[in-house]
């Protein structure tokens, strides 16, 4: 295959021998592929096997992805704080009678650890925390790390390799939606087309484009996308799997947190390119084929999307609010008080972390928080103040 790290990224920390040698095997396989296709495949097949295919993507493969020594910090990994603050939520769902919680996508597995534990301080404890998790690497390393730090927990704690065709739980997904495979497409001469991927002679990677699908032109036709020169992202894979949700929550709630907008605002024509990106050491950057297999390659999310695809497969849109807006509604500042600011080694990693989680100029205005219910009519808490589903 071609370089890993082209000129105008040599900047990048270079992958180590054997990082390189499995990003050129997963290469080949993508490769392979594309030829079998006849010489192309669209662009969410491409996302989907650079970061899923199993034993060679980015999520399947054992490098360390999270965490100041990874690629990206997510909120669990700053610190408890995140955790604890959502476990306010947990705790008031879990009192309405929803017995369970399903994480989907675990990662490293310390919003579990935190969140289970701070529900355990709570006297609140679910009947069982089931963790939909498709990586094995990550499942380990999730295992491994529960039964250290919560052995008493150890029997409640459940691996799935699917949803339940039907069941009772708080669902929560932390930045999950945004590696979920998306079609990108551009507007040329008010047609719509949709991006795919050819290998070229050299071994790299590139986009052409060809008329779009049915399916996108539907998708697209009430986005309102400026007539020439747009290029933007269609998550197909994420309402698709809103609607697999609304098919099997019987009753319960599911809180999904990630990096997003509303329709008006994730497609305003100033947003020209998008918001395709990719995560690789503390590096962003918007080249997804370099270092296939080494990196992530995220997408922000249309909220609107998601709202329309959970009121038509029978869900409720319960809330909807910037990141900021739901730990305050979840009481982050009273966990804050109750810490003594006294006590230096304690208290200041906390504010810290509240400073990033909070503030619009990092998490607490981009990152978004929406619930989505089944047969559940209680309040939630989270969404008392500053809820803002009229914009979606």
């Amino acid at each position: 295959m071609g370089s890993l790290l082209p000129a105008h990224l040599s900047h990048l920390p270079a992958p180590s021998a054997e990082a390189a040698a499995n990003s050129r095997r997963l290469g080949k396989l993508i490769a392979d592929e594309i030829a079998a296709a006849g010489g192309s495949i669209s662009f969410a097949r491409f996302m989907e096997l650079a970061l899923h295919a199993p034993g060679r993507g980015y999520y399947s493969a054992g490098a360390r992805k999270l965490g100041a020594g990874g690629d990206f910090v997510t909120a669990p990994e700053l610190g408890s704080l995140f955790a604890r603050a959502l476990a306010r939520q947990a705790a008031q769902v879990l009192r309405e009678g929803v017995a369970d919680i399903i994480e989907i996508g675990a990662g490293s597995g310390r919003l579990a650890r935190d969140l289970l534990a701070e529900l355990v301080a709570l006297d609140c404890v679910p009947q069982r925390y089931l963790i939909l998790e498709t990586s094995a690497d990550l499942r380990e390393r999730q295992r491994v790390l529960l039964q250290r730090e919560l052995p008493q927990l150890a029997a409640r704690i459940i691996w799935l390799d699917t949803l339940p065709a039907s069941f009772a739980a708080l669902v929560i997904g932390n930045e999950v939606l945004d590696v979920m495979p998306i079609h990108r497409v551009v507007t040329c001469q008010g047609d719509l087309l949709e991006q795919y991927v050819r290998v070229d002679e050299t071994g790299n990677f590139y986009c052409h484009e060809t008329r779009a699908s049915d399916e996108l032109r539907a998708a697209a036709a009430a986005l309102a996308l400026p007539e020439h020169g747009y290029t933007t992202e269609i998550g197909l894979a994420a309402c698709a799997f809103i609607r697999t949700l609304g098919s099997r929550l019987a009753r319960g709630v599911a809180l999904l947190i990630d990096y997003g907008f509303p329709a008006r605002e994730y497609y305003h024509p100033q947003r020209s390119s998008g918001t395709l990106m990719c995560h690789y050491r503390q590096h962003s950057h918007a080249d997804p084929f370099c270092l296939v297999g080494l990196q992530d390659i995220t997408a922000h999310v249309d909220f609107s999307a998601i709202a329309n695809a959970a009121v038509e497969s029978g869900l409720d849109l319960l809330g909807y609010t910037n990141q900021a807006q739901f730990l305050i509604n979840c009481g982050i500042a009273d966990i804050l008080a109750a810490t003594p600011a006294d006590d230096a080694a304690t208290y200041l990693p906390l504010a810290a972390q509240a400073q990033i989680l909070m503030s619009p100029a990092e998490m607490g205005e981009l990152f978004k928080v929406i619930a989505l219910g089944s047969n559940f009519s209680a309040p939630l808490p989270g969404f008392t103040r500053g809820d803002k589903r009229h914009t979606l």
